[in-house]
């Protein structure tokens, strides 16, 4: 049986933070649990390449239940299943989220994370090639840079939002989200930068940290109200790792509640339906939260990315750390409001210079480019719940995406305002036809195509949230030595792609579980007094 003082599960952006921050103490041993492996696959690290890691073996590959809000369909959820997680396999989009996300945190009781309490965490992780300021920071492990790409359909339609009436914004993680410009990204030499690259594996040179890859939690073990260990499975042998501080789970808003269940922390009554004895009555796998997103695709006569793998442009991209390889394709976006008086934005905009359909599975095999809306504050909660007391099954996962009036409001008023910048002369330049947009115009038939054609924007928060399964320290309600390190605790989605706030949570965390570490010392030094 192996013994370790903290033990993480998950070696994804959260993880791998945590792994870096705790092992810099030399007198603790570190354990993490990964289900996944290396993350070596060069379409992790070339960064146009991301999508072709959709459904392969570095993914979770997750499906929802059927959805009631889009007309009863299933979605696919991809998660990245290798070191780094999702920032292996994401879009690389350096976001923050708004001042406002924050602060109403702290109002509602999160304690400690009001945007002036988080700010700082933002600006350690971080090395932004800017340089430093009041909102960036320089010298962190996580590269924050501008794209090398600079695709011509990406700046069609900033200049076609600019006709549309929109300012520009030159960074969204500064003074102002509200509107459009280029996104800067997590990339490091034109390449990307995980938190893989940034901080695991600086960190797995170091003796005190231990990776077990290839295998897979089952539960956490709970001895007397405290966790003491988490159950996994590797090289097909079923052992205990143990933790003689915490444990940690930081497997993302899908995989951490699931593991909470299996352990008997959540529902009671769906605990017990099946067969799993209730630790810790608590509303695990409540609240989810997430983007819903809808896209417009465009046939074009630019060249788009689908020619971007070219013998020249991999030259350009290992030699010169550019080019098209180097777009993260979503190179361009903007923070809108739905309707007039809203203090924070409520949709965001991507522009991708390729088509990208069919959930990101469609085959783009013509040139085209595709921007749309997401709801970037949804009202819709949805939940993740067991199928099976079996490890190795997926939960249900019901997003409830669009399901209040809010929602349907917010995205018929992302799709006009995306229809109304389509029509600008910028656009007429680009365009050629539709190749997948609304016909009509009237709301109806807007919200319709919507419901049709949108997907999740791969934003999961909110299950085992502040106030409701963890306290402001991220420590599970009522279980000692157990912490939940991820997006799952972020009471509500940020105004924002996500991996940005999961690295701050976890670098907030790593502060929070060494005061916790420091006052047990002590307590321990006068006890033996």
């Amino acid at each position: 049986m192996s013994m370790y003082d903290y033990v993480i599960v998950g070696a994804g952006s959260a993880g791998s933070v945590l792994a870096a921050r705790l092992s810099e103490d030399a007198d603790v041993r570190v354990a993490v649990i990964e289900a996944g492996g290396p993350d070596t696959a060069q379409e992790i690290h070339i960064p146009a390449a991301f999508p072709q890691l959709f459904k392969s073996d570095l993914d979770w590959d997750l499906d929802s239940d059927p959805e009631p809000g889009i007309g009863g369909r299933r979605t696919y959820l991809a998660r990245g299943k290798m070191f780094g997680g999702c920032s292996s396999m994401n879009a690389m989009i350096y976001i923050r989220g708004s001042r406002a996300d924050y602060d109403g945190w702290a109002a509602a009781g999160a304690t400690g994370w009001g945007y002036a309490d988080v700010l700082p965490y933002f600006r350690r992780s971080e090395d932004n090639q800017r340089g430093e300021d009041a909102y960036h920071g320089v010298g962190g492990p996580l590269t924050v840079s501008d794209g090398r790409s600079g695709h011509p359909l990406a700046a069609a339609f900033v200049q076609a939002a600019q006709q549309a009436g929109h300012q520009t914004n030159d960074d969204f993680n500064g003074e102002t989200q509200f509107g459009v410009g280029r996104y800067q990204l997590t990339q490091r030499d034109g390449m990307r930068c995980s938190t893989a690259v940034a901080f695991l594996h600086p960190a797995l040179e170091r003796p005190n940290l231990t990776m077990l890859s290839a295998t897979r939690a089952h539960r956490v073990v709970i001895e007397n109200g405290r966790a003491t260990g988490v159950e996994v499975e590797r090289n097909g042998t079923v052992e205990v790792i143990r933790a003689e501080r915490e444990v940690i789970l930081s497997a993302g808003a899908y995989e951490s509640p699931k593991l909470l269940m299996l352990s008997g922390i959540g529902p009671a009554a769906a605990l017990t339906a099946h067969g799993i004895d209730v630790v810790r009555d608590l509303p695990v796998g409540q609240g989810l939260q997430d983007h819903y997103m809808t896209l417009l695709n465009f046939r074009t006569d630019i060249e788009s990315l689908i020619s971007a793998a070219s013998p020249e442009n991999a030259r350009l991209l290992r030699n010169e750390g550019r080019g098209p390889l180097s777009s993260n394709l979503a190179e361009t976006g903007g923070f809108f409001r739905s309707r007039d008086g809203l203090a924070a934005p409520d949709l965001q905009f991507h522009a991708a210079a390729v088509l990208y359909h069919q959930e990101g599975l469609g085959a783009a095999t013509e040139h085209g480019f595709a921007f749309g809306p997401c709801v970037l504050a949804p009202t819709s909660r949805g939940a993740v719940t067991l199928r099976s007391p079996r490890p190795d099954v997926a939960p249900r996962i019901v997003h409830n995406y669009l399901t209040t009036p809010e929602d349907r409001t917010c995205i018929v008023a992302g799709l006009r305002i995306a229809l109304k910048i389509a029509a600008q002369q910028a656009m007429a330049d680009t365009i050629t036809e539709p190749f997948s947009a609304p016909t009509s115009h009237s709301d109806g038939d807007l919200l319709a195509w919507a419901k049709r054609s949108g997907h999740t924007l791969y934003h999961p928060t909110s299950t085992c949230a502040i106030g409701a399964v963890v306290d402001p320290e991220l420590r599970v309600l009522d279980v000692a030595g157990l912490r939940v390190v991820d997006a799952s605790v972020f009471p509500t989605v940020p105004r924002g792609n996500t991996n940005a706030p999961t690295i701050m949570a976890a670098e907030k965390a790593a502060d929070l579980i060494r005061q916790t570490t420091a006052k047990d010392d002590n307590r321990a030094a006068e006890a033996g007094r």
